[in-house]
């Protein structure tokens, strides 16, 4: 940790709505970080020093990879002795994947990897990139409560990454976490909620960098069909498939469709059951409608969001290649506090 009088934090700009500033004729452009006193001049009177750091190629959100989670990570694996905290400027349309994937990808990690962006760019006079900017590295460089985790704050939230979702495409408060309170609530003060933290780790950081992108995600809906059911089971070099069922993990108990899981299932194909629920949980056997799945194989992913799921899914096949069963058992099972056990 820093022993500095001040301590460090560091921004990674990738892109998104939140770096963009106005021209004299109105064109949107990215701004660079080394004017951000320009673009928030209230930081001048900040107690923490910052530092920045551009990706080589700046985005939008919506062109987000697994290449460029990786490129992140090795910004803050770099970096990581020499900062006591970290704010990832990110466009909102894909931010929870990225803070998801980062969760997974970080073992160990003891200091805050906060991501925030914003709906407004800071260009544009109400723009709540400002207020989401401060508020994002109040909370990384705060010295009262070291946050082991990744998050995202947005509109007065901090919520645990990998638990978050995207809920708005038009209001400020544009991100919520139905499954778990939110970490620390930002009014006159910032009131952390330290008993919500994941636990102190010991060991030193262990940066991951594998996924394994041969993932699909099949969205139950009434009327499917075979044809659309057995296209995404069939797709090349498949992995894993996450299904996106009804409720608490329901879905269709006709024997075409039970057949289509178990076969890929038979060639090595890991399912993976959430529901498309925002709040509640996947429960295997509460009903009917489930329990072939389970007695097939199909694993519960509990109340994992879908963009845990995901990551997790594309993380862990491409962190063990070559051990399916252990891939298998840890989807089903909190790595980084991503579901309730």
């Amino acid at each position: 940790m820093n022993e500095s009088k001040h301590n460090r934090v560091l921004i990674v700009y990738t892109g998104g709505t939140i770096g963009m500033v106005q021209d004299e004729n109105g064109s949107l452009h990215p701004f660079a970080l080394d004017r951000i006193y320009d673009a928030v001049p209230q930081l001048r009177g900040c107690c923490y020093d910052i530092d920045s750091v551009t990706l080589d190629h700046i985005i939008d959100s919506s062109n987000m990879t697994p290449s460029l989670w990786v490129d992140i990570a090795n910004i803050i694996e770099r970096e990581y002795d020499r900062y006591d905290g970290f704010v990832v400027l990110h466009g909102t349309d894909t931010m929870a994947y990225t803070a998801s994937a980062l969760s997974f990808m970080f073992k160990n990690l003891a200091k805050p990897v906060v991501l925030t962006g914003s709906q407004l760019p800071l260009g544009m006079l109400r723009s709540d990139g400002r207020e989401n900017i401060i508020c994002a590295l109040e909370i990384a460089s705060a010295r009262e409560a070291v946050i082991p985790e990744v998050c995202i704050f947005f509109e007065n939230h901090l919520y645990r990454g990998n638990r978050s979702t995207k809920l708005n495409a038009e209001n400020f408060d544009a991100f919520g976490s139905y499954n778990y309170p939110s970490l620390a609530k930002v009014g006159i003060n910032i009131r952390f909620k330290e008993h919500l933290f994941l636990p102190m780790p010991e060991g030193r950081l262990v940066v991951r960098k594998q996924f394994d992108t041969r993932v699909a995600v099949l969205k139950l809906f009434p009327g499917i069909g075979p044809d659309v059911v057995n296209a995404v089971l069939h797709a090349p070099n498949l992995q894993g498939v996450v299904i996106e069922t009804y409720g608490s993990g329901n879905a269709p108990t006709d024997e075409w469709f039970i057949s289509a899981l178990e076969e890929a299932i038979s060639r090595g194909i890991i399912v993976l059951n959430v529901t498309q629920c925002k709040g509640g949980a996947v429960k295997m056997r509460q009903y009917a409608a489930s329990c072939d799945m389970d007695r097939i194989g199909v694993i519960g992913g509990g109340d994992i969001t879908i963009e845990a799921a995901v990551t997790k899914m594309m993380y862990l096949l491409g962190s063990f290649p070559n051990d399916k069963r252990h891939v298998s058992e840890r989807l089903g099972v909190s790595l980084r506090g991503e579901l309730t056990e």
